[in-house]
């Protein structure tokens, strides 16, 4: 008898060494669907748990006192500003009587069906 493995012996340990790094990858692939999964349900409860864009919007100036413009609560012009803050609707109407610019890309005054700033 020689000292060296027969070929079946080789042959079962090549299948053992397949098997565990085979159970090893599906042990990580698993961990990381559970991270994704965690991951969507969280941006789930997220989306759920936010609260809804305010109606109207006023924009202030650079120095926080004076309102430069009126927004409908959705509009991008207004996100991207970052100078907004939320209004009620009998605000954004006296602010477009006294004058206030409407955004040219929401059209507040069209949606409150005030055409145009009397």
């Amino acid at each position: 008898m020689s000292d060296q493995p027969s070929r079946l012996d080789l042959l079962r340990f090549a299948r053992r060494v397949v098997v565990q790094q085979a159970t090893a990858a599906v042990r990580q692939l698993d961990g990381w669907i559970a991270d994704e999964e965690r991951r969507e349900a969280e941006r789930r409860r997220g989306g759920e748990m936010r609260p809804s864009p305010p109606e109207w919007l006023l924009q202030y100036g650079l120095n926080r006192r004076n309102v430069d413009a009126v927004h409908v609560g959705d509009c991008w012009a207004a996100a991207k500003s970052g100078r907004c803050r939320p209004a009620s609707r009998e605000q954004v109407v006296e602010a477009l009587r006294h004058g206030v610019v409407a955004c040219v890309h929401c059209r507040p005054d069209t949606a409150l069906g005030l055409l145009d700033n009397p």
